[in-house]
């Protein structure tokens, strides 16, 4: 395990690091996740391994500090990406991100230009999501933080089911929370615009079953590859690691 300083007040990233060649190739987890968890298995697989990999759990979560002084905005998440890769001693990475992990991923790109070569989006946030009290992340945000923190956990709890709630409980509640909010009201601009003007190769990797996202059109004018992976839900490298290691490997070569 590796850490840096990414806040004036010492708060600490950490992620499991696997040896390897250059590029860098970075994971980003979605919301309540752990990338350790999440990736390690793609991160192993024949068709992904070789490269340096850094499996990184974004501030709040999963391994790395919980601060409660913390904005958790995307924007803020992003730039302690960027503090903690330059930290690590990398110019230059390759990024997978799942879900919230993608929408860090493109303010990532879009905020510090250079750090990012290629970015891989695993069945990315591109858009706003509005709060309703329905199972998934986005009912997080119909409470308060105070609600929250004084037990709404326990109904996000029930929400969630004990595979999420595995890595959920790990999160700190404020982090969880005010990141939950902030994904919902997504960015200025929108995370769909900064995607399309990235100068870098991407991919958005996508559920064959849902069918092609939301603006697909305009996504693979502005350069987006749009891959549909067969037999898997919202968690690809979860439920088709085969599939999800193929589609990244291709997108990546």
């Amino acid at each position: 395990m590796r850490d840096a300083t990414v806040t004036p007040n010492g708060d600490r990233i950490r992620w499991v690091e696997i040896p390897g060649k250059e590029p860098v190739r970075l994971y980003l987890h979605g919301l309540g996740s752990s990338s350790p968890v999440y990736f390690a298995a793609a991160a192993a697989h024949p068709l992904l391994t070789g490269h340096r990999a850094l499996l990184l759990d974004l501030l709040g979560f999963g391994i790395s500090d919980r601060p409660t002084d913390f904005s958790y905005t995307l924007e803020a998440h992003a730039d302690a990406v960027a503090a903690a890769v330059r930290a690590a001693g990398v110019e230059r990475v390759e990024v997978i991100g799942h879900s919230l992990g993608g929408a860090v991923a493109i303010l990532l790109a879009h905020r510090h230009p250079g750090l990012v070569d290629r970015l891989v989006l695993v069945d990315s946030v591109l858009d706003p999501v509005a709060p309703t009290r329905t199972p998934g992340g986005s009912g997080l945000a119909t409470f308060t933080e105070e609600e929250y923190l004084a037990g709404g956990w326990e109904q996000v709890e029930r929400w969630a089911g004990p595979f999420w709630w595995a890595t959920m409980r790990l999160a700190g509640p404020e982090a969880l929370h005010r990141t939950a909010v902030h994904r919902g009201r997504g960015t200025v601009p929108t995370l769909r615009g900064q995607l399309h003007g990235l100068d870098v190769p991407r991919t958005f990797l996508f559920p064959e079953v849902d069918g092609e996202p939301a603006g697909a059109e305009l996504l693979r004018e502005s350069g987006v590859a749009l891959v549909a992976v067969p037999d898997c839900g919202h968690n690809i490298m979860i439920d088709n690691p085969d599939g999800f290691a193929g589609a990244t490997a291709a997108a990546l070569a």
